[in-house]
Formats: structure tokens, C-alpha cells, sequence
């Protein structure tokens, strides 16, 4: 009789943890078919591809007429010496080594050949320049849109002069153009970056007012390590990417502009330049052996 018994309780025992198994089995199976699954987006998704050879390309000859700042460093700024339409020029440099001057110089010959010229300043105020162009008299004539009378809509601001139309746009700068824009709208930086990107190559389309191919030179900011800062998007929509820089570290010492990216021209060669009392720039060209 104690045999049954004891044989039935083995029985329901062992009946028991077999259950109990099947049942953490079944749990670990319903776990595993409810998990998300991946799915491919790409899956059966055709591309329209179209593929493109130059000799059936047809532009505008406008875009191959590059435009002169009738100094040395045109001879730098492309082979066939010159801003071309519809380029993008980054200048990086040291702070205090004349960016902003230079460029002003390049702009002020380009608008001398009877070209649209813009300067968006970010930078200076009314009052600075002002006291600029008493040094530089060239300067004078050059529109300028200071950003700072923009500061509670500087984004609709930039978006309405850009689409005005202008041969050559120069933005001092870039970082502060995103800043502004930043401040207003709460954008993240790589929105604001994109959304100068994307405003700057309709422009560079001719999709403006004046319908000009429009070429802009933006000055960016550089790292502490003396490097470009800035998103890789931006290197890559660049035609040149150009340096300015003190020989040394002594504030005294000879300045240069070096181009270290350029699609239209050579790089590595020098362009040394100074700041002359009189209201010059003047440059001397050291070419790379």
C-alpha cells in the first residue's frame, strides 16, 4: 500500500516539473516570436538611375567666365585666374591676421568689373566699419547688411537678400550667421548648417531675383589645433578651401594665404600679403617648387 502512494506522489511530482518545464519553454518561444523584427526598408525598392555623360551636358557659359579681383591672387583663385559663378570659397585663419580685409580687397575688385556684390556682416557694426573704411577707402561701396539689426529674425533676413540675386556674396561668418539663426528658431547646428547649404546652392543655381550664378566666400572659424571647424558636409560642398596664417607665432611676422583644397586651381602655393597704412593690400606670390 506505501508502494502506491509513494509511487503516485513520484508520479505527480515528476509530472509536476515536466509541466512547469513546458511552461518555461512555451515562455521563452512567446518571448522570442514577440520580438520586433527587422525589416528591411530597402526591400523591393527601385531607384530611377540616371546616368550622365558630359559631352551631352549643356550650362550656361556664364558659369565659365570667372570673375577678377585684379590682384596676384587671381592667379591662385583658379587656372583660368578669377572667382568662377556658382563656386563656394571657405576661408579659415588665425585671429587678427586680416580675413576679413582680404576678402573685402577681392570683393571690392570684383565689384570694380561691374559685378553685384553683398556683404553679410556678422562681425563688425555700423560704427566699426565706418572706421574701416576710412583706412580702406575701396571698401566704401560695398553693400554690407550687418546682422546685428536682424538679431529677432536674422534667418528671414539672410533668406530674403540671398535671394535677391548677387554676383559674389562674402559672409563673415559663417559661425555667426548659425549662432543668430540658432538663437532665434532653437535649431540643432547641423539644421542651421544644412539650411545655409541648401539656401546657398539655389543661389549658386541662379534660382534668385537677378538670376546670377552666385558665388559665395564664407569665413569659418578654425579649432585650437589650428584646423578647419566646421561639419564635413561644408568641406564637401566647397569648390576651395583656403588658409590664412602668421609665419610664426610672433604677431609681427609675414603673413600668407595658402590654398589647401582648390577644384579650379593649384594648391600649396603662397601668397604672402601686408597691410599697408596707406589703405592697400598688397601680395607677393611664392610658388611651390
Amino acid at each position: 500500500m506505501q508502494n502506491a502512494w509513494r509511487s503516485k506522489l513520484l508520479f505527480v511530482y515528476w509530472g509536476h516539473i515536466n509541466t512547469k518545464k513546458s511552461n518555461q519553454m512555451a515562455n521563452v518561444k512567446k518571448r522570442g516570436r514577440g520580438r520586433p523584427r527587422k525589416i528591411d526598408i530597402h526591400q523591393n525598392v527601385k531607384v530611377d538611375v540616371k546616368l550622365v555623360k558630359m559631352k551631352d551636358v549643356e550650362f550656361d557659359d556664364r558659369l565659365f567666365v570667372p570673375m577678377k579681383t585684379k590682384t596676384i591672387v587671381d592667379s591662385v583663385l583658379s587656372t583660368e585666374g578669377g572667382i568662377f559663378p556658382g563656386t563656394n570659397t571657405v576661408i579659415c585663419g588665425d585671429p587678427g591676421v586680416g580675413k576679413s580685409t582680404v576678402l573685402l580687397d577681392w570683393v571690392a575688385g570684383i565689384q570694380k568689373q561691374g559685378k553685384r556684390v553683398l556683404f553679410i556682416s556678422g562681425e563688425m557694426n555700423e560704427i566699426d566699419m565706418y572706421g574701416y573704411t576710412k583706412r580702406f577707402p575701396s571698401f566704401a561701396n560695398i553693400p554690407i547688411m550687418f546682422l546685428s539689426d536682424y538679431s529677432k529674425r536674422p534667418k528671414e533676413a539672410v533668406e530674403q537678400v540671398i535671394k535677391d540675386g548677387y554676383d559674389v556674396v562674402l559672409i563673415d561668418s559663417w559661425a555667426e550667421v548659425i549662432s543668430m539663426v540658432q538663437d532665434q528658431t532653437g535649431m540643432q547646428r547641423k539644421s542651421c548648417d544644412s539650411w545655409l547649404l541648401d539656401l546657398m546652392d539655389k543661389a549658386n543655381k541662379g534660382q534668385n531675383t537677378h538670376n546670377c550664378y552666385t558665388a559665395f566666400v564664407c569665413i569659418q572659424q578654425m579649432t585650437k589645433a589650428g584646423e578647419f571647424a566646421g561639419s564635413n558636409r561644408i568641406k564637401h560642398m566647397t569648390t576651395a578651401m583656403a588658409f590664412l596664417k602668421f609665419d610664426s607665432s610672433d604677431r609681427d611676422a609675414e603673413r600668407y594665404l595658402v590654398f589647401e583644397k582648390n577644384r579650379r586651381g593649384n594648391v600649396g602655393d603662397k601668397i604672402y600679403f601686408s597691410l599697408t597704412r596707406g589703405g592697400r593690400v598688397d601680395y607677393n606670390f611664392e610658388e611651390i617648387d
